[in-house]
């Protein structure tokens, strides 16, 4: 089943009790809580608060999205389980994190080893607490493309690394389908917008649906339950998001 939810750093201003009352008023389902803002790493305090604030209001915590950029954070001194606990504190059953810090292309051999051998080892740590890794699916990672998406999740090869999912920006649909397909089996979270052709160019999300309609059949396929969350709306406006909230819950419907 596919539950809507919202990505919470969407409202980076707003408090997280602002975030959830809104997301019910949308009429939507669940939320990933974003690890700079409303629930920073290491803040177990504010992850077992904003647990108790999602529960209160009827929901679920979809993912923790932490800032966690695999192969370089533990070097920064970001402790992955720092990121672990909180995730656990927050109630999340997988925690975003990002691929590496550069593209594809600038990445050599070693350095994508070094990302790879750190995500086994956060996905065996996770693991252990019944938690699953959810790569972002994004421009400067090693998601950056498909081809390179779909080899990072062979090579990775491990049971509990999973990705999430979103049309790359500017990627001509069929291109995003033959993306989606390619890694369909491994396919956690949905990140919902419509940006054209730019992530600077937000437009209504029921402008994206005849896009969004090639995806949805593929999405359905996957078996059990994940989040379609919607990132980012027309200037930031809460009013824009309750529209593409009904949108997307019509799209579920």
């Amino acid at each position: 089943m596919i539950h809507p939810g919202l990505v919470s750093v969407t409202f980076r201003k707003l408090t997280p009790a602002e975030v959830a009352a809104l997301v019910k008023k949308g009429g939507l389902k669940s939320i990933e809580w974003g690890g700079d803002i409303h629930v920073p790493h290491g803040d177990l305090a504010r992850a077992r608060e904003v647990r108790e604030l999602t529960l209160e209001h009827g929901l679920t915590t979809a993912a923790y999205g932490s800032y966690y950029r695999v192969g370089q954070s533990e070097g920064a001194g970001l402790a992955f389980e720092s990121v672990l606990e909180t995730a656990v504190e927050l109630g999340a059953k997988t925690i975003r994190v990002w691929p590496g810090g550069v593209g594809s292309d600038s990445v050599d051999e070693d350095g994508r080893w070094k990302i790879i051998h750190d995500l086994r080892r956060i996905a065996t740590l996770a693991a252990k607490v019944n938690v699953s890794i959810s790569i972002e699916f994004h421009g400067g990672t090693l998601t950056d493309t498909n081809e390179s998406a779909s080899k990072l999740l062979v090579e990775v090869d491990h049971a509990n690394v999973f990705t999430c999912w979103q049309p790359h920006n500017g990627e001509a649909t069929d291109e995003c389908v033959a993306g989606l397909q390619a890694v369909l089996p491994r396919v956690s979270n949905i990140h919902v917008f419509h940006w054209w052709p730019t992530a600077a160019e937000r437009h209504p999300l029921t402008d994206g649906a005849e896009r969004w309609a090639r995806f949805w059949p593929l999405i359905k396929q996957v078996p059990g339950d994940r989040h379609a969350l919607l990132e980012f709306v027309q200037e930031d406006s809460p009013e824009a998001f309750l529209r593409d909230a009904a949108t997307l819950r019509q799209w579920l419907a």
